[in-house]
């Protein structure tokens, strides 16, 4: 349980280029804020998932801990440090992270902006995260290359 006057930013990082942007956007308001981040990786069963391939829940878990703790080694490359806590869960995504940022001061999740038929068919986690946290939700698109962030900042 989180310390009561503790600043906290939950992001959902899955290792996409739109995660990586949440989690460097949300490691740039801790520096801000004073906040801690805390990043997490939700990990489930791939739904092609061969049952002859010798894959143990020790191997996913594995598997995202290590992609977590490179997003994070990468955000925080530059700048003062903050303190980020990793975590690696597995479940649904959207249901894990909207516990985690249940007393957060935001959730920061990367938004994959796909179109309205593909958002329409798909649960969008970035959906689930706007409609229902209990805190302020961030989504952050991946930059297009040479197009500078949100207010000019690095």
């Amino acid at each position: 349980m989180a310390d009561v006057d503790e600043r906290r930013i939950v992001v959902g990082v899955d290792g996409s280029e739109e995660s990586r942007a949440a989690l460097g956007w949300a490691v740039r308001q801790a520096r801000l804020t004073g906040a801690v981040v805390d990043a997490m990786v939700v990990w489930k069963y791939p739904s092609t998932f061969n049952y002859d391939t010798p894959f143990t829940d020790a191997d996913f878990a594995a598997w995202a801990k290590e992609s977590l703790s490179g997003c994070v080694d990468d955000a925080l490359h530059a700048g003062p440090p903050v303190e980020v806590r990793q975590t690696v869960e597995h479940g649904d995504a959207a249901k894990v992270l909207l516990e985690a940022a249940r007393d957060a001061d935001l959730l920061v999740v990367g938004n994959h902006g796909h179109g309205s038929l593909i958002a329409a068919l798909l649960r969008s986690v970035a959906r689930e995260c706007a409609h229902r946290a209990s805190c302020p939700v961030v989504l952050v698109c991946r930059q297009k290359r040479g197009q500078g962030e949100v207010g000019g900042l690095p």
